[in-house]
């Protein structure tokens, strides 16, 4: 119980801590459309699914709800930048529900990631900075990687690439 509320309570600091970062609300104080808010903007490499470093990729994430949060990965800031994958950020009472093997495939832990010093949360003062890596630290997270390296388009190829910090389990591990 404690650890959902700890997890419920990061979720909602991270929520506010958005709502301060959003540049272009509407002016009814409410979102027009799903694009908007996208304004916490995180750098991280990932392993691809061939094993090799990836990126790194440009992360603009927004919440959804006090347990998720969605990002918008881009391969870099150019305005036509090509939208490569989205990532979750699930909250830990939630993801860690689903098998063993099923978390080890496709999620990773962003508190193992951020740990690593790979990942940069930018375009904000660094306090605040501090505050949304703690709270995406108390999340996992899933990549839909859409658009492939090397691909003139994206042709329905989904891979899962997880974090460079990510460690599998060995055999009889959980």
């Amino acid at each position: 119980m404690i650890g959902m509320l700890r997890s419920a309570g990061l979720l909602s600091a991270m929520s506010m801590l958005m709502v301060g970062c959003m540049t272009s609300p509407a002016i009814s104080g409410e979102p027009k459309s799903p694009v908007e808010g996208f304004d916490i903007h995180v750098q991280a490499p990932h392993m691809m699914a061939d094993g090799t470093p990836g990126g790194p990729f440009h992360h603009y994430c927004k919440g959804i709800s006090d347990k998720i949060l969605q990002c918008l990965l881009f391969d870099s800031t150019d305005p036509k930048a090509k939208l490569v994958a989205i990532e979750y950020f699930v909250a830990k009472d939630l993801s860690r529900k689903l098998p063993a093997i099923q978390w080890h495939r496709h999620f990773h832990d962003h508190k193992i990631e951020i740990a690593t010093g790979r990942v940069q949360v930018l375009d904000m003062p660094a306090d605040q900075a501090a505050k949304v890596a703690e709270v995406a630290a108390g999340t996992d997270g899933v990549i839909y990687h859409l658009w492939q390296h090397g691909q003139e388009f994206p042709d329905g190829t989904v891979t899962f690439p997880q974090s460079l910090g990510h460690k599998f389990p060995r055999h009889g591990e959980k």
